[in-house]
């Protein structure tokens, strides 16, 4: 009886082989469909916005364009915050992230990165008259973050030991504002965001006080999808080359490209 148990369980096993699907390829899935979801925040201008009409703009949707377009395939953008774009990867909701999505050994663990084409200047912003210069002139500060960032991980992690507290905003938009009405007196963002928040409020003045760390950004890929992923390297190692990358960064952020990404 014992033998005819495991004999029977051994076919059960060799039926589920036969019949368990092969692994989906995304690369392949995305060219079947002819459409390509996009995960892309458009509450964090330049990268990523709305205009008057509520048709994204932004430097982060042009490329998510181009991409498109030189791959002959409908654009579907997947609207986010900066804490949801991983997870709009992981179950499928989105192909790729594309939005400001910076390259962190933390998130190298649960996505594949493709090769930069762009970069980020994290900086801690604050108003002119504020007498601030590196980290020990936070203590007893609050500085703003906006939630599931990498300035949000990384100050959380050194808030007790240089004895400041982080507040978080769920997205770009809604720090930007309260920075220009007083409610964040300091924020830890990226450059572009705290000249935003000086264009907004001439009174409060804001500028970059000291550069936390320059980041690479890269597209966001689901583990274990080597075409894709290769497809996307060999798609920015062209548009680097031809100028099309920094174009589109130079229009949106007014300044090009660092020129070790553009060699």
């Amino acid at each position: 009886m014992r033998m005819l148990k495991k004999l029977a369980a051994a076919m059960a096993l060799c039926t589920l082989t036969l019949v368990a699907p092969a692994s989906a390829d995304a690369y392949e899935d995305i060219i079947a469909a002819g459409k390509i979801r996009v995960s892309t925040d458009l509450a964090i201008p330049p990268s990523g916005m709305l205009d008057a009409n509520l048709q994204p703009i932004g430097s982060d949707v042009e490329t998510a364009k181009l991409l498109a377009e030189d791959w002959g395939l409908e654009l579907e953008f997947v609207q986010t915050t900066g804490a949801t774009r991983i997870p709009n990867l992981q179950t499928n909701k989105a192909d790729i992230v594309i939005s400001t999505l910076s390259v962190t050994p933390e998130r190298a663990q649960v996505i594949d990165f493709s090769a930069p084409y762009a970069a980020l200047r994290s900086v801690l912003g604050a108003p002119a008259a504020a007498d601030i210069s590196g980290w020990d002139d936070l203590r007893g500060a609050t500085v703003t973050v906006t939630r599931g960032t990498t300035q949000d991980s990384e100050l959380t992690a050194m808030a007790s030991e240089h004895g400041f507290t982080v507040a978080r905003y769920d997205d770009d938009a809604t720090m930007v504002t309260a920075a220009v009405s007083g409610q964040a007196q300091m924020v830890a963002t990226s450059e572009t965001v705290v000249n935003q928040i000086r264009e907004r409020s001439a009174e409060r003045a804001f500028e970059p006080k000291f550069t936390i760390r320059t980041f690479d950004l890269a597209i966001g890929v689901r583990k274990n999808e080597p075409e894709l992923l290769a497809k996307l390297n060999e798609w920015i190692e062209a548009n680097l080359a031809s100028g099309k990358l920094n174009e589109i960064y130079e229009k949106h952020h007014g300044a090009p490209l660092p020129d070790e990404m553009l060699k």
